[in-house]
């Protein structure tokens, strides 16, 4: 063949290579694959799995003059419970208290999860990669674990509420990075399912029982009391925890 001269052959070939870049893709992207988020488990009660849910039960004591006030966790994707039980100590898979009464399954499509410095869907941007970000839901939930294995537990000012505020915060969950103690108290509150019947008989019982015989022993003036307490203690966590953040796990 001559120089400067194309073969027919040459041309199909060119041909073929531009009509095959033409047709659309149809098969799925491997990058979207790798996008996916893992497939959950079942909530399994019997066994203690209750995966990405924030998990409550009721605490001694408090709980029989506060119902609404309980011991909070989160769990990992495998469904197993982490909880902030106690200066620098988080129990895993040994829920303090008791086993759950009340659970709320998070949705992870919510979550921020960069992976890359570059790549937030959160409006914080770059505070939030200074606040620390995770690629994975058990990824945050293991740097708060770490985070809280140095605090010191108190019942007011750093507790397991905090502990899950830290990941929800670290997750930017629902586009907020203003998670703390009194909007995760209020989530499980308004939006928590109870594990069974028994749950809820556990729950409010030990409170009912409490006011009755507070209410015998003591007459009306009892139920003043303990309005009062109930009211003092949430204005404390408001208080505290909106306009004393420095003192703040």
């Amino acid at each position: 063949m001559s120089r400067g001269r194309v073969s027919f052959m040459d041309l199909k070939r060119v041909y073929d290579v531009e009509q095959a870049c033409s047709i659309p893709n149809t098969f799925p992207d491997d990058d979207d694959d790798a996008d996916d988020l893992w497939p959950l488990g079942e909530i399994d009660p019997k066994k203690l799995k209750f995966p990405c849910c924030i998990v409550w039960t009721p605490l001694p004591v408090v709980s029989w003059l506060a119902p609404f006030i309980g011991h909070v966790g989160l769990c990992r994707e495998d469904g197993v419970i982490l909880d902030f039980a106690g200066s620098n100590f988080i129990s895993v898979d040994d829920f303090a208290f008791g086993p759950p009464a009340r659970y709320l399954q998070l949705d992870r499509k919510q979550c921020c999860m960069p992976p890359n410095l570059g790549g937030h869907t959160c409006k914080y941007g770059y505070k939030h990669t200074e606040f620390g970000t995770s690629v994975t839901w058990d990824d945050a939930l293991s740097a708060s674990a770490r985070n809280c294995e140095h605090r010191t537990y108190n019942l007011f000012t750093c507790n397991c509420h905090s502990f899950v505020a830290n990941c929800l915060n670290r997750l930017c969950y629902g586009g907020s990075m203003e998670w703390k103690m009194v909007n995760v108290a209020v989530l499980i509150l308004m939006k928590g399912k109870w594990v069974s019947a028994s749950s809820v008989i556990r729950s409010f019982l030990p409170c009912a029982v409490v006011t009755c015989l507070g209410v015998l022993l003591v007459g009306w003036p009892f139920l003043i009391g303990l309005f009062s307490f109930s009211l003092l203690l949430v204005a404390w966590y408001i208080i505290a925890t909106y306009c004393f953040k420095n003192i703040m796990c």
